[in-house]
């Protein structure tokens, strides 16, 4: 498997991050939605580290498709061909009240989305007319003034990150890849990942798409590193723990009543009896936590036979170049890729 790294999100620091991220055997680096911008990082790297780049994932209802087109657009020019367009959808109170923009249901909202970005991007690199029309977005009116012409790469891929069978089942329907949410178990992503995405392939007509897990990582050498990093760890399943949307992980494993407990101390900010309620077993469950090589183990175990790659977050820790550099060693040694559909 390859090994798919963050990338700091302050643009100033990224040429220098990437640098080391590639370094140490990242084969791709990907930005998240922070508390920088998503894209302007992969602007700083794009044909400087010979890395894929992605958005992970880029929030897709407050911008038009026009805008996500034209920013992966330029950065498959940019990077060579090398950009993946990962969308998301967050959850309501954040599109209404973090973006101010208007919220609907999801799911169908990114379908629209999606196709609506393709669309744009099919229009310049083809030259047919541009005539979507969506419930949500229109997109009639392409004067030549305003297209960039073919790209030499091709157009990029479009990913959508999903975590609940609908928006999976979408994914696997209309997407060129589907990223997994990093807070999941084994289970549910094989009793309700796989069969949404067997069940979006099978409406859609389609043979397979490709999957891109996610994975939290709590990774080191000593005892005195595993604590660090595990608590780092504790912090981040807390966070998505306390979020409805989310619970459907908890039910799969039994730990559904958490949601509502974890999201009271929440909105108190009392996140330290937040990490607190994360057992043993979560962390064990919801995250991979072990040396380099036990956690390649484990990713492999977890992903090998349907993923080529996978996305591994060190929440509240860096476990530092020579681990990462393990991590990459031991998932290039995995087995064949068998693939959903």
């Amino acid at each position: 498997m390859l090994l798919d790294l963050q990338l700091d999100g302050r643009p100033d620091h990224a040429p220098a991050r990437a640098a080391e991220l590639v370094a140490a055997g990242a084969t791709g680096l990907f930005t998240f939605e922070g508390p920088h911008d998503v894209f302007l990082p992969l602007a700083a790297v794009a044909g400087h580290v010979p890395a894929d780049l992605m958005t992970n994932v880029a929030i897709a209802m407050p911008r038009s498709p026009m805008h996500l087109a034209h920013a992966a657009w330029d950065l498959q020019l940019m990077s060579g061909g090398r950009f993946r367009l990962g969308l998301g959808s967050q959850v309501r109170p954040h599109i209404e009240n973090r973006y101010g923009a208007t919220w609907s249901p999801p799911a169908a909202r990114m379908r629209e989305i999606v196709l609506a970005v393709k669309a744009i991007l099919s229009s310049w690199q083809d030259g047919t007319p541009l005539d979507f029309r969506g419930q949500h977005t229109r997109h009639t009116l392409m004067p030549p003034t305003f297209v960039p012409g073919p790209n030499p790469y091709g157009p990029p891929p479009v990913l959508l990150g999903a975590l609940g069978p609908v928006m999976t089942r979408t994914a696997a329907e209309v997407a060129d890849g589907l990223l997994v949410m990093p807070f999941h178990s084994h289970r549910h992503f094989r009793e309700r990942t796989l069969p949404a995405v067997e069940e979006g392939l099978r409406r859609a007509g389609r043979d397979r798409v490709e999957v891109f897990p996610q994975a939290i990582l709590a990774m080191g050498r000593t005892a005195e590193e595993l604590t660090a990093a595990t608590e780092g760890v504790r912090m981040l399943l807390a966070f998505y723990g306390s979020t409805p949307a989310y619970r459907p992980v908890l039910d799969v494993e039994g730990w559904g009543e958490l949601q509502p407990e974890l999201n009271a101390l929440s909105k108190r900010g009392d996140v330290e009896a937040m990490a607190a309620l994360v057992t043993e077993e979560m962390v064990e469950t919801l995250a991979v936590r072990g040396t380099p090589e036990q956690c390649a183990v484990e990713l492999e175990r977890r992903f090998g036979d349907v993923a080529r790659r996978v996305c591994a977050y060190f929440p509240g820790h860096d476990p530092g170049s020579e681990q990462v550099a393990s991590l990459a060693r031991a998932l290039a040694g995995g087995g064949e890729v068998r693939g959903p559909g």
